[in-house]
């Protein structure tokens, strides 16, 4: 048997959890460098992952099979394609600086009396998480990918529950309370929604008699799986719901702004820049490859929701007063991007969106980190305790910049790409949706630019006169995600060669081709 190179990348984050949370108690800082050698392990694997595989190559590559619950018809079934591959290298890169970041977080609080926070506690719950979220991108069996799709809601919901940012304006009781009902609320909107997919993957296994991806998507290709018009919609939306609730989509986002306002940032940046991809990816995997004609009933309904998410998001970012529920609100603008580019149904548009997931994680995770640096100095989230930062911490202030500037996705840095393509994409096929989705542009520059107009610009606040400038872990954790959006917004070849194949497939999965370019006929 060849080496198990797809569970190794799953199971190693999993294995390493279980040490981490085994350090005495007494040996914090031991559990902590646990944590991160585990970490950077597990993207030394996905690195191996990413070089083996073969853009030019089959469809699912360094597959794995083998009979699990063989009486229910259940496999252990692994398999990637591009679309999987760069998302498990986005997991397994931001993984690193989450815990770097991270690293005070969960040191013991002093509030009267010595209260110990469960440092080791903490970072094997963000390694669970992290092997749950590859294996979700991993797996090919519906069942099991269901299997790991719900239960990373245990480990978040515990992070965003017991962690929560200390910088609450109305002492440590109001926090817990509202870290209780951010969890809770994460939690709740996510177990319905998985409920409602368990019913579809159970009509599912009714309907097609497996639950292997691969098996039932070629059925329905070779025309031996006919499934009735109305049955297939119904496990759509059953499947969809799901996804939408994770992505999160309009009007099923509300979790999204309590749980990283709640949460510390690395928190933050693990569910939207990691844990949500999981619903977009599961789209593109699930809903357009095991029901293409219900994926194009249900389009209209779902560009219209996208542009919602797009325009709603962006305008309530515009109005916070709160800097991580600001990033948090502008993380649904960005959802409803990729959406429109999955649901544009052109390559372009899905290209654009795949490439989104992943410059969006990058462009987060700097933007959100370096908030929580600036949070953590002041301990304040309120955007009007700032002001004149860029005279007394330049370098904190620059890469604030740099990720502000990536998140309205101004050319030459990451997301532009990813973005543009979206909208040509939109536009090819559907001119009146991509033209208001430009508007999202606007509203990003302006909630932006107020944004660090209003911490980094002005006069210096008497409270961050004394701030000091980022440190050197600090400067470890976003030198390197700087680099990132600044060489993918010049050549994002690299990325775009892998996924461009898994695209194309995805496209003739739902029986579509590009629209041809109306040209005039020359006179």
């Amino acid at each position: 048997m060849s080496f198990p190179l797809l569970t190794a990348t799953a199971a190693l984050p999993a294995l390493g959890a279980v040490a981490t949370a085994a350090v005495p108690a007494a040996r914090r800082t031991a559990a902590k460098w646990l944590a991160l050698l585990v970490s950077l392990a597990t993207l030394a694997f996905a690195i191996v992952v990413l070089v083996r595989f073969d853009p030019d190559g089959d469809r699912y590559q360094l597959t794995e099979s083998h009979s699990w619950i063989k009486d229910f018809g259940v496999r252990y079934e692994l398999g990637v394609d591009g679309i999987g591959v760069a998302l498990i290298a986005l997991t397994a890169l931001l993984i690193p600086f989450i815990i770097l970041a991270g690293w005070h977080d969960a040191d013991p609080l002093e509030t009267g009396n010595t209260r110990w926070r469960p440092t080791q506690g903490f970072f094997a719950l963000i390694l669970a998480v992290e092997a749950m979220v590859i294996i979700s991108f991993e797996a090919t069996d519906v069942f099991l990918f269901y299997i790991f799709f719900e239960a990373m809601l245990i480990p978040m919901y515990f992070l965003i529950g017991g962690f929560g940012d200390r910088a609450h304006q109305h002492g440590e009781e109001a926090a817990s309370t509202q870290r209780s009902y951010a969890a809770v609320k994460f939690l709740l909107y996510n177990l319905v929604g998985g409920l409602i997919m368990l019913a579809a993957v159970i009509g599912l296994y009714v309907v097609a008699g497996s639950f292997s991806l691969q098996e039932i998507a070629e059925a329905r290709a070779n025309g031996s799986l006919d499934m009735a018009t109305n049955t297939e919609r119904w496990l759509f939306l059953g499947f969809f719901f799901a996804f939408a609730v994770k992505a999160p989509l309009w009007p099923l986002h509300t979790w999204l702004p309590n749980a990283m306002g709640e949460a510390t940032a690395p928190v933050a940046v693990l569910i939207t820049a990691v844990v949500d991809k999981v619903g977009t990816f599961a789209m593109l995997r699930f809903c357009l490859q095991l029901f293409p004609e219900a994926s194009k009933w249900a389009t209209p309904v779902i560009l219209v929701l996208a542009l919602i998410s797009i325009i709603y998001g962006a305008l309530l970012a515009v109005g916070q007063r709160d800097i991580k529920r600001l990033v948090a609100y502008a993380s649904i603008s960005h959802f409803g991007f990729i959406i429109l580019g999955i649901f544009a149904m052109t390559s372009q548009g899905q290209s654009g969106a795949t490439l989104y997931m992943v410059n969006h994680g990058i462009s987060t995770a700097a933007l959100m980190l370096v908030a929580g640096f600036l949070i953590s100095r002041r301990g304040s989230r309120l955007i009007a305790d700032y002001g004149g930062v860029q005279k007394v911490a330049p370098v904190l202030a620059g890469t604030f910049l740099i990720g502000g500037l990536a998140t309205l996705s101004l050319p030459g840095l990451a997301p532009f790409v990813s973005e543009f393509l979206v909208l040509v994409g939109t536009f090819a096929r559907y001119p009146v949706i991509g033209i208001i989705a430009t508007f999202g542009i606007v509203l990003a520059a302006l909630y932006t630019l107020v944004l660090y107009q209003r911490t980094m610009t002005g006069p210096v606040k008497p409270e961050v006169a004394a701030m000091p400038d980022l440190r050197v872990r600090e400067l470890v954790v976003v030198a390197p995600l700087v680099v990132l959006l600044i060489f993918l917004g010049v050549y994002p070849k690299p990325v775009t060669d892998i996924i461009d194949p898994a695209v194309k497939q995805t496209m003739s999965d739902v029986h579509k081709k590009d629209p041809q370019p109306e040209v005039e006929a020359a006179k």
